[in-house]
Formats: C-alpha cells, structure tokens, sequence
C-alpha cells in the first residue's frame, strides 16, 4: 500500500507532464502580457532587461554624463534581481527531488502566493493597466516595484522548475531557444506522424501567445489587478494539477 508521503516523493512522469506545462507556457505569456503593456518590461524573458540595464550604463559614455536612472531602467533591474532569486528558490528542488509530486506541488504553490502578492500590491499602489510608452510606464510606485518583483520571482521560480522535469518544454520561459531547436527539429516537416520533439515544442510557443493574447484582453477589460487575480486562481489550479500526474518508471532525477 501507498502512503501518502511515499505518493508525494514518487517522480512524475515527464512525458505525462504535457498539459501542467502548457499551462506554465500560458502563464508566461500571460504574465508578461501585464507588465509588458504597462511598463514596457518583461518580467519573464530577462534578455531584454539586461539590455536595457546596458544601455542604461551606456549613458554614462555618451558625452553627457548622465547618471540618472530612471524608473524603467529600475524596473528592469528589480525584474532581474528577482528573477534570480525566484531561480536561486528553485534550487531547492534539488533537495526534495526534483521531478517529485512535492516539490513540483510546492514551488506551484508558492509561485501562487508570488502572484497574489503581486495582485495585492498592483491594486493596493491604484495606478493604471497600460503605460504611454517606455520613458513613461503607469506602473511607478514602491508598490509596483514590489508587484513587478513578485511576478519575476515567480517567473524565476517556474523556469528552474520546467528546465529540470527536462522536457521539450524547455524552461517553459526562454521561448527563442524554443523557436531555434523547433527550427532545426530534423523531423519538423514530417507532417505525416506524431513527433514529440516537434510538437510538444510548437504546443509551447501556441500557449505561451495564447497567454498573451488573453493577458492583454482581459486588462483591457478588467485592468490588471483583476487580470493578476485570475492568473493567482490559474496557478492554484496547476498546483493541484501536479498531484495527479502519473508516476514516472525507471529514471532517477539528476
């Protein structure tokens, strides 16, 4: 007989994982669709945050001398700060296995909590959905740095998460080297038959626009506290999700 605590340690199958992560994928989209229409940075694909910080850095070398650092360029750097320490949270993972019904449930769980502050906080700070362009985000409050902070370790969190269950998902965050594996995929025009390596990989990028596509509908016409608060109860549901993911055969996590 199975004990409960023997369930929650059992490692769940990757190849079994298919619709949580696309749910990962969509939240990514979805995610990003809130702070991107607001401050016009991503709390999800760092690549552009640490440019922006560079640039940043440039102005110093411009001939002007200018110090200053504006609030997106703030933003920016909270994002990466967070990200990393969601990412460096998702190192626990490595103690509790990696793959196990537990830990996949908790970091899911606390990724939940991670956006519930991030709603609390965007609809406590009163400030609006969309910003009127990158030198002038709606989003500049001490409590939308704490919002945009929340939403990047969450973001931080779920891509160690997805890299290590180690399926074509990927990250389920870093969506260009997803695009650049579809696209050298030897069996990509293989049309004719189901290939894992393929399709698993264009269901991420459908999901991850999906995401986007709803994120930005839904603050349109409820703003973004409201849109967050969705995305807590979306997380809530994938946190479940992961109990009931069959058991996988054979393999040891590494």
């Amino acid at each position: 007989m199975v004990t409960w605590k023997n369930y929650l340690f059992e490692e769940v199958d990757g190849q079994q994982s298919t619709a949580p992560l696309n749910a990962h994928c969509f939240m990514t989209g979805f995610t990003d669709s809130i702070t991107y229409s607001a401050t016009f940075i991503w709390c999800a694909f760092q690549t552009g945050n640490s440019l922006r910080l560079a640039l940043a850095f440039a102005r110093l070398f411009d001939g002007q001398h200018d110090p200053s650092f504006d609030v997106p360029d703030g933003l920016a750097l909270c994002s990466l700060l967070m990200f990393i320490v969601g990412a460096f949270m998702g190192r626990l993972g490595d103690r509790l296995g990696c793959k196990t019904r537990l830990w996949l449930t908790l970091g899911t769980f606390v990724q939940t909590l991670l956006t519930m502050v991030a709603t609390i906080a965007i609809w406590k700070s009163h400030q609006g959905s969309i910003g009127d362009g990158p030198s002038h985000p709606a989003w500049t409050s001490v409590l939308s740095f704490v919002c945009i902070g929340s939403m990047s370790a969450s973001m931080g969190l779920q891509a160690i998460m997805g890299r290590r269950i180690n399926t074509q998902f990927g990250t389920t965050v870093v969506f260009t080297s997803v695009w650049c594996e579809l696209m050298t995929d030897p069996k990509l025009f293989n049309i004719r038959r189901i290939v894992i390596s393929r399709d698993h990989k264009i269901m991420a990028i459908i999901f991850m626009f999906l995401g986007g596509v709803v994120g930005r509908v839904l603050i349109d016409r409820v703003g973004s506290a409201a849109t967050l608060a969705i995305g807590t109860v979306i997380r809530l549901i994938v946190t479940v999700w992961w109990l009931f993911i069959p058991e996988e055969q054979g393999r040891i996590c590494l």
